[in-house]
């Protein structure tokens, strides 16, 4: 009878910035462009990759799946924080906290296995140039995208199912601005060693092995440049790393923080201002980073809207772009 008294809680109450209630609509307001442009800028980087045939090249159609994945993983989180600055009550539902759960850490050891990926792209692109492009196929970048995905997907499996059969009996007010293991295995009416050991071995795994391969790739990148005669092309070779790299290092640096450290000494708005940089920072930043720094999706920007005014002012006509000799590849 007691076991069935410790299931009662069915919904929980997030608690967000307490310290931050008399600005609520004023975070709305900036949490609301912060999203819409973060949709908009990716949105705009994925299409403009997926039609303009000069982009049809192995690191631009990982680029176009990490702006396609960025969308998913705002969709994950910001809604129902949009919702609570709003909100009296910020209540989520106990079915609906592990849904929020796993779509933000499936979808987040995605990016960490795509940013993996576009490193040991990176990596062959200018350390093995005569070997890309027998080796980086179009149907290797696509099953290197699918793997990504399903691993992703599947991960967060057996930390969700572990979670799933704990009690709750109350307090149900979560310290965090969305649904997350540590928060939630807090507010457990049990024991949970087991939840906590899992947790911590499967992100220090995914997270520690990801980014020591993408580091281990970068510092051969590096050697292989340094190797380079011309500053002409030194330059143009770090150019081509510079925004992959500065993703990762805002990316990785702040859930390296969050979930593998041996202590939970920090404060709860210190772990708060973190999950705003991996949850709405990075994904805000990546159209910027890709895209005003980028030479060529500028240019290709500079094309699509120059076509479109030569099909509006012709009545319709498609304006043709010329593919080059880039190798194209089926997004």
């Amino acid at each position: 009878m007691g076991i069935l008294n410790q299931t009662e809680v069915t919904e929980f109450i997030m608690l967000g910035f307490p310290s931050l209630q008399p600005f609520h609509k004023p975070l709305f307001l900036l949490l609301l462009l912060v999203y819409l442009f973060t949709i908009f800028g990716n949105l705009l980087v994925f299409t403009v990759i997926r039609t303009d045939p000069k982009l049809h090249t192995p690191m631009y159609f990982f680029v176009s799946i990490l702006s396609f994945l960025e969308i998913c993983y705002t969709a994950a989180t910001i809604p129902k924080m949009l919702s609570n600055l709003l909100s009296e009550k910020k209540r989520i539902s106990f079915s609906g906290c592990l849904l929020q759960i796993y779509f933000f850490h499936s979808l987040g050891a995605t990016e960490c296995y795509l940013l993996t990926v576009m490193a040991y792209d990176r990596y062959l692109a200018i350390c093995s140039p005569l070997r890309y492009p027998a080796v980086m196929t179009s149907k290797l970048c696509v099953r290197l995208a699918a793997t990504c995905w399903v691993c992703g997907l599947l991960g967060p499996i057996a930390e969700i199912a572990l979670v799933s059969k704990l009690p709750f009996c109350g307090p149900n007010k979560i310290e965090h601005i969305f649904c997350d293991f540590p928060p939630l295995l807090s507010l457990a009416c049990t024991d949970t060693s087991v939840n906590v050991l899992v947790d911590f071995t499967v992100n220090a795994c995914k997270i520690l092995a990801t980014f020591l391969l993408i580091m281990t790739s970068y510092l051969q990148i590096i050697r292989a440049i340094l190797r380079i005669h011309s500053s002409t092309g030194r330059k143009k070779a770090f150019s081509t790393c510079a925004a992959h790299l500065t993703v990762v290092m805002i990316f990785f640096g702040s859930i390296l923080f969050m979930y593998v450290r041996l202590t939970k000494s920090y404060s709860l708005d210190y772990d708060r201002a973190l999950s705003v940089v991996y949850a709405v920072l990075t994904p805000f930043l990546n159209p910027i980073i890709y895209s005003l720094r980028n030479k060529e999706i500028k240019a290709a920007l500079k094309r699509t809207f120059h076509c479109q005014k030569q099909s509006g002012w012709s009545g319709g006509v498609a304006c043709p772009i010329k593919a080059g000799r880039s190798r194209e590849i089926s997004l």
